[in-house]
């Protein structure tokens, strides 16, 4: 594969490019479903194939193929050159990618089960068993789950001397129960309405449980049906992890992603109010607010050695003791505000560039026991499990839903209520924040689905938090 790499680098440099770099990927992408007891769905995708991308003076050039062979390479590496000198026609700034990148090295995910090893008639029965339980009950009238697997074999090489082989590996799965009456309808799922998604072996799918939570899941939505509405007002909210998760996602993450600063995704993703004047001098939170962005923990979906600019993975601070200090960073916007990349471009196949990514955006733990939590909340609302979001495009102002809240009174769980939604400011709900709870109940969710760039990529990152609790929230829908 060298010699391929090599070949279009040097076509590419011949050609006029002061920096060039090709992916290699070959992908494997694995989906079954099952709804009400019958095979919603099997697929089973591969795709290969090559992208170069090139700077000529100071503009970028990208071209890809499916075919990987010399001849082509070189036609690909040419094009690539010729979109570049086509972008010079609209002139931009002075590009500068920092240090040089020579990383050398392979990398495997750890697991212990390959996916694919595992049986077709496995994962469909592991499916039917919990599609059978849940369709015990009465209540429920659609019952469904699912399972996937991603294999992703890359190889990476730069004009500057990298050259490096990555087989990231992707597991995960769902249920979900819902139930309806004559007026309404409610969901429950499990682990997490956005499918439970890691970097992993099956013994990720298998660690869910489907089966032993069935039972539980048609439970809660049916119960859902006949709760008593989520109240509107200010209140003491806490949230649990997986809810954390995305709101740390939305909120957190976008927020941080400096080519939103910068307004390279203005059209589309939208911009932040985190701009770089605040680095170092904004509150973002409370003083127990700790976010952290990394590419090094198991199991997350933003886990990897190197990311697609050759970059280590690291771990970064972006909101330490609540102030804000960092970004999610590419080689080319480190370099505006004189830092080093801290390794988060990655591109969603091998015919689109690289964008700015979370990799793993979590809310450290803190020191709470989640029942000392609760009993030290005189009157609120404990909220779980998304179900629905909605926030600017500055990432400040929000909306979310969940399938499932819990009435807090005198320190005890109280009533179930559905349809719970909050709302706030992005800086005045963390500053808000007065307890997390401790790394026994902090989870690395996924979120597989996140969307950004022209022509649309969908990206996998991963979020960690445990249950934490914000003063003077409002909660329910307001006129």
């Amino acid at each position: 594969m060298k010699d391929l790499t090599d070949h279009a680098l040097n076509i590419a440099q011949i050609e006029g490019a002061r920096y060039a770099d090709i992916r290699i990927l070959d992908r494997r992408e694995q989906v079954v479903s099952v709804k009400n007891g019958h095979v919603d769905g099997i697929g089973d995708q591969d795709s290969q194939g090559f992208g170069i991308r090139v700077l000529v003076g100071n503009s970028w050039g990208f071209a890809a193929s499916a075919y990987l062979h010399r001849a082509e390479i070189e036609r690909v590496a040419a094009t690539a050159v010729k979109v570049a000198r086509a972008s010079a026609l609209v002139p931009g700034e002075k590009i500068d990618l920092g240090p040089a990148v020579s990383s050398t090295g392979k990398y495997t995910t750890p697991i212990q089960i390959d996916p694919f090893s595992i049986p077709l008639e496995e994962k469909l029965d592991l499916l039917f068993r919990a599609d059978a339980i849940m369709r015990r009950n009465a209540g429920v009238k659609v019952a469904e789950g699912n399972v996937l697997a991603i294999r992703n074999h890359k190889f990476f090489a730069n004009s500057e001397g990298a050259y490096l082989e990555q087989v990231i590996c992707e597991t995960g799965g769902a249920i979900a129960a819902t139930a309806v009456n004559d007026t309404e309808v409610q969901v429950r799922s499990h682990p997490n309405s956005f499918r439970y998604q890691g970097t992993g072996g099956w013994e990720y799918v298998t660690s869910a449980d489907f089966v032993g939570n069935a039972e539980r899941v048609a439970e809660e939505a049916v119960k859902l049906i006949f709760a008593d509405v989520c109240p509107t007002g200010d209140t003491t909210l806490i949230l649990g992890s997986s809810q954390l998760a995305l709101q740390i996602h939305e909120s957190c993450g976008h927020p941080t992603e400096l080519d939103r600063v910068y307004g390279t995704e203005a059209a589309f993703a939208g911009r932040s109010f985190l701009t770089t004047d605040k680095r170092n001098h904004f509150k973002y939170g409370s003083g127990i607010v700790n976010l952290t962005a990394d590419s090094v923990r198991a199991t997350g979906l933003g886990t990897f050695a190197w990311d697609d600019e050759g970059i280590p993975a690291s771990s970064t601070p972006l909101v330490k003791d609540g102030e804000f200090v960092g970004y999610l960073m590419s080689r080319e916007t480190a370099a505006k505000l004189g830092l080093r990349s801290n390794g988060c471009m990655r591109a969603d196949g091998w015919n689109r560039i690289p964008l700015i990514r979370m990799t793993n955006v979590s809310l450290e733990p803190g020191t709470w026991e989640l029942e000392d939590l609760i009993a030290d909340t005189d009157d609120g609302i404990y909220m779980e499990t998304n179900r629905s979001w909605s926030i600017d495009d500055m990432r400040l102002n929000f909306q979310f839903g969940t399938e499932v809240g819990y009435e807090i009174k005198r320190g005890k769980r109280g009533r179930l209520l559905k349809n719970c939604t909050y709302a706030g400011i992005t800086p005045e709900f963390w500053n808000s924040c007065d307890a997390i709870t401790n790394d026994k109940y902090w989870t690395l969710w996924g979120t597989p689905n996140c969307g950004k760039g022209e022509p649309m990529q969908t990206m996998g990152t991963g979020h960690g938090a445990s249950p934490a609790r914000f003063r003077k929230i409002k909660v329910g829908v307001f006129q």
